[in-house]
């Protein structure tokens, strides 16, 4: 175990960052097509705005480095709970949080990952109308990526352990019984109004106060509505804190 606040950690978990993006070993990526282009644009990878080949996470430097401060704090400050993700992809987020515990030495808490390990559900807009123009679905040649690619890259990088949990399937049937308690860091990246919609509907309720919620797609207009209707819904007043140009978050304080 490494301590926390010292110079090696710091390097490990930079380290581990520009492994996770590829910014330190660059690969190309593809377009909207799914087609494999070799260019590589490192402001780009670092804020995120592209479709890594190989890269074990889509979300750039920023989000990865904003992710590292959220678990440090909820740590540090004791906040009760297991990091949760909901939609992984290839799994470097998790990967990363995993690690943060590795340094600190913390051996109780959990890293869920949920995900269909398929891709996105088919939109369906009879009960979300946000989600009617949504072709993600489409994409699953690139988005799903299998469960054992997943535990393979956790493997990859020494961080697959038993604090480690997945659980497959859409989060209309994983999310309403998870066996998860209580949550200090929830990460939402499902794009979609159903998704975003049934995670906070499932999983809101259980992140402690001096929590964290981030949201991956806040740009996208039906992530954005479903987080909206939530928080009305709920009345919550928490504020909406940007990342960078399409995550957020914001802290529970009750």
């Amino acid at each position: 175990m490494l301590n926390a606040d010292s110079l090696e950690s710091s390097l490990y978990l930079d380290l581990l960052k520009r492994c996770l993006t590829r910014m330190i070993f660059p690969d190309g990526c593809v377009n909207r097509n799914l087609v494999a282009e070799d260019t590589y644009d490192a402001a780009i990878r670092q804020v995120g705005r592209d479709w890594p080949t190989e890269a074990e996470t889509m979300i750039g430097f920023e989000r990865l480095a904003h992710l590292e401060r959220c678990v440090t704090q909820a740590v540090r400050d004791g906040v009760p709970g297991d990091l949760v993700e909901t939609g992984v992809w290839r799994g470097g987020a998790s990967i990363l949080m995993r690690a943060v515990l590795k340094v600190y030495g913390d051996l109780q808490r959990k890293v869920w990952l949920f995900d269909s390990f398929e891709g996105l559900p088919v939109a369906n807009p009879d009960q979300y109308p946000a989600d009617r123009h949504d072709r993600l679905s489409s994409l699953s040649a690139y988005l799903g990526v299998s469960l054992e690619k997943v535990q393979a890259n956790f493997a990859r990088y020494g961080l697959l352990d038993e604090q480690v949990r997945f659980v497959k399937g859409w989060f209309k049937d994983t999310v309403p019984g998870a066996p998860v308690d209580k949550i200090a860091v929830l990460r939402l990246d499902g794009d979609m109004y159903e998704s975003t919609i049934q995670v906070l509907e499932g999983l809101y309720s259980k992140v402690s106060p001096g929590g964290f919620v981030v949201v991956d797609d806040y740009v996208l207009g039906n992530c954005r509505a479903a987080v909206q209707d939530f928080r009305n819904k709920y009345g919550i007043a928490e504020e909406i804190q940007r990342i960078d140009w399409t995550g957020v978050f914001w802290q529970r304080n009750r």
